[in-house]
């Protein structure tokens, strides 16, 4: 491996490396929540909209089925459970991370049961029944503050925006000082950070520890410091300016700020659904500070911002693999001029090629194909980088609306195919790219020119939780050696 070693977040079967900043994608199947009520109460509907989230950039979908925007209505767990548990299901179903947003333990264990790899608690885990529901599993725990009573860290009488229900509009904070033998009021901008912050990180840090003492080690909890519940804008502002002294706590801490009440006091923007750009400009405050998990509604736009912010922000480099196939013209001439292409990418260069093979016709191919394997260094994410794969493609003339045969069951032939197939810390499940590859252990062509590459790679994949089938039970088997690609 490149890279240093680096937190992970263990949920359930999956390890979420916190390499990178990872997203969040909300899921609200309710009628009411504050900005998206209704849009995803369908479960076909909120099962497409998560499926787009995932290829928007998504590393996690958090599905929710009951409102927690204020002054909203507490449903029961066996009408949140009617609303979410299908969705649950069927993300389960398609490989997704799949968090569930619920204060109810019986909502929570039904969904762990259905494979659900994250419980995000709202109420911080301060049932008992929660934290024995998480102890008997092996899931990851979102611990959120939420204080119904208010922070309670007020040390004078109200001011008018205490005792109203809007808290959009800026508050100050006043304070009598001494100075010399005079006496001078001075006004704030915003309160103490001190008793805000000891109330945060002094409940989320007796949660966690009420969760370890149950048996749930640390590296499955994570921390959230519940913005817009129940505190005012201000309060919001302390506590987003005190990320990195919540991160120096040892938990990855997960920014929930999407589309909230203080984004827009900050913005200038009423509109919860026009807060994107506000929430995006917030969740790079945040990363840059430490913060890991991004809880958002617009996936599409965080993740472009977010990967933009990290590409020229952070010396990232990832090393990869990226398979090659031609089975048109002059196939070995293709693979070439391929790896030439993948190495112009922008934050990409192509570290070794393996030799090139003719393999035996697999998934309904007709005729053999000449395969190879690149190794690369790469800072993107991988979804960037799988779209520049594509053009690779293009600019070769790969035709894709011509390559199904209606009389054949699998793909006709191609002039070149890249496949990108692994790529360090990185798993990731949608319709648009699957890491790693979902097919890569049962690919004789791709095993074989890997050996090219390193030592062994079947025990390099396997680490990473890549099955690796015999090679008599693989497809598209190497039969001849065509000797080396001169791509440089």
């Amino acid at each position: 491996m490149l890279r240093e070693n680096r937190a992970v977040w263990r949920c359930g079967k999956h390890e979420i490396s916190l390499a990178r900043p990872r997203v969040m994608g909300v899921l609200n199947v309710t009628p009411d929540s504050f900005s998206d009520g209704g849009e995803n109460l369908d479960a076909d509907a909120a099962v497409a909209h998560a499926l787009k989230m995932l290829d928007e950039g998504a590393d996690i979908i958090d599905v929710g089925g009951e409102s927690t925007r204020p002054g909203h209505r507490p449903v029961s767990s066996e009408e949140e459970a009617r609303r979410i548990v299908p969705v649950v299901r069927a993300l389960v179903a398609e490989g997704a991370v799949v968090s569930v947003d619920t204060r109810h333990a019986d909502v929570a264990k039904i969904c762990v049961r259905l494979g659900a790899a994250i419980i995000n608690d709202v109420t911080g885990f301060t049932d008992p029944k929660m934290v024995e529901v998480a102890a008997e599993s092996d899931c990851g725990c979102l611990v959120m503050h939420w204080d119904k009573a208010g922070l309670g860290t007020r040390q004078s009488a109200p001011t008018r925006k205490e005792v109203q229900l809007d808290d959009s509009r800026p508050a100050r904070r006043s304070a009598t000082v001494t100075m010399g033998t005079g006496v001078s009021q001075h006004r704030f901008t915003l309160p103490d950070q001190a008793p805000i912050m000891r109330q945060i990180m002094g409940f989320l840090g007796d949660q966690a520890r009420t969760l370890m003492r149950a048996g749930i080690s640390h590296d499955r909890i994570c921390i959230d410091p519940g913005p817009g519940f129940d505190k005012f804008a201000d309060e919001d502002v302390v506590i987003q300016r005190a990320t990195r002294s919540m991160v120096s706590m040892g938990y990855p801490l997960c920014t929930a700020v999407s589309r909230k009440r203080f984004v827009g006091a900050v913005s200038g923007v009423d509109e919860a659904a026009e807060r994107d750009a506000a929430t995006q400009g917030i969740c790079i405050a945040a990363v840059a500070n430490g913060a890991r998990i991004l809880r958002v509604h617009d996936v599409a736009g965080c993740a472009q911002a977010i990967n933009a912010y990290w590409a020229v922000s952070e010396k990232d480099p990832r090393q990869g693999f990226v398979s090659l196939g031609s089975n048109v013209g002059d196939r070995v001439a293709n693979l070439t001029r391929a790896v030439q292409l993948i190495d112009q990418i922008p934050l990409t260069c192509v570290a070794n090629v393996s030799h090139a093979y003719e393999t035996e016709p697999a998934y309904g191919i007709a005729t053999p194909v000449v395969n190879c394997v690149a190794e690369i260094r790469t800072e993107l994410h991988p979804l960037v980088l799988m779209g520049h794969l594509l053009k690779v493609e293009d600019q070769l003339g790969r035709k894709r609306d011509l390559e199904r045969d209606p009389k054949k069951p699998g793909n006709a032939s191609r002039i070149i195919d890249c496949d990108l197939a692994w790529v360090e810390g990185e798993t990731h499940q949608g319709r648009k790219l699957t890491l790693p590859h979902p097919r890569l252990g049962e690919r004789d062509y791709v095993i074989v020119p890997m050996e090219d590459l390193m030592h062994n790679p079947t025990r390099f994949l396997e680490h990473g939780g890549v099955e690796v089938l015999p090679r008599e039970e693989r497809v598209g088997a190497v039969t001849s050696d065509l000797g080396e690609i001169s791509w440089v």
